[in-house]
């Protein structure tokens, strides 16, 4: 994946790592801890400008954060109630969790959006809430921002320090992002194998 990333940016630049990490957010299993600190490397080699590559990188996150947020908007929460009703189990969801996500992600949202972007494959996730939830555009875009400006930045600098070794980032990071990666599928598993829908509410 190394030298397929390398060449996109190699023969596309800014483009090519916007794109790159727009696809990140869309397929998480594309590694934004390889991308943005071989970009990184790119720009020490005096390929491309560090600012460039840093805007590049989050601009393209963005991008991708707000693809999901509008599917998100299209859905809308009185669709996913009703997907809920008669798919729940495979949702792992039932009306009175909407509900409970509902509140939590209202309270929590100022730190959540941001948050969840350090955290592979809840960076994916958490633009579906914001767009399920009708979140305002002008806070949803300022905290994604604030949120994938921190984690691409603290990766392109790594790669930029490093240097040759960039790929050190990804040898540390990749393993933990997999791990992330891994219980997040067992706890969906987990939680479709459990469920039971509350007729309570």
């Amino acid at each position: 994946m190394t030298n397929w990333i390398s060449d996109l940016v190699e023969s596309m630049g800014y483009l090519g790592i916007g794109l790159l990490m727009f696809l990140e957010n869309l397929f998480p299993p594309i590694p934004s801890e390889l991308i943005m600190p071989l970009a990184g490397y790119s720009a020490a080699q005096g390929k491309l400008s560090l600012v460039g590559v840093l805007l590049s990188g989050m601009t393209g996150t963005v991008a991708g954060a707000l693809f999901w947020y509008s599917v998100a908007r299209i859905v809308n929460e009185e669709r996913l109630r009703r997907w809920a009703d008669r798919h729940g189990r495979w949702l792992t969801l039932d009306g009175n969790d909407i509900s409970r996500l509902e509140d939590w992600f209202c309270r929590h949202r100022n730190w959540a959006v941001p948050s969840a972007h350090v955290i592979p494959g809840l960076r994916t996730l958490i633009s579906i809430p914001a767009g399920i939830f009708e979140m305002p555009l002008v806070r949803f875009i300022p905290l994604t921002i604030l949120g994938s400006g921190l984690w691409t930045c603290a990766l392109g600098l790594a790669g930029y320090a490093l240097g040759e070794r960039f790929d050190a980032v990804d040898r540390y990071l990749g393993p933990a992002s997999s791990i992330i990666m891994a219980c997040l599928l067992a706890f969906y598993f987990w939680r479709v194998a459990r469920f039971r829908p509350d007729r309570s509410g």
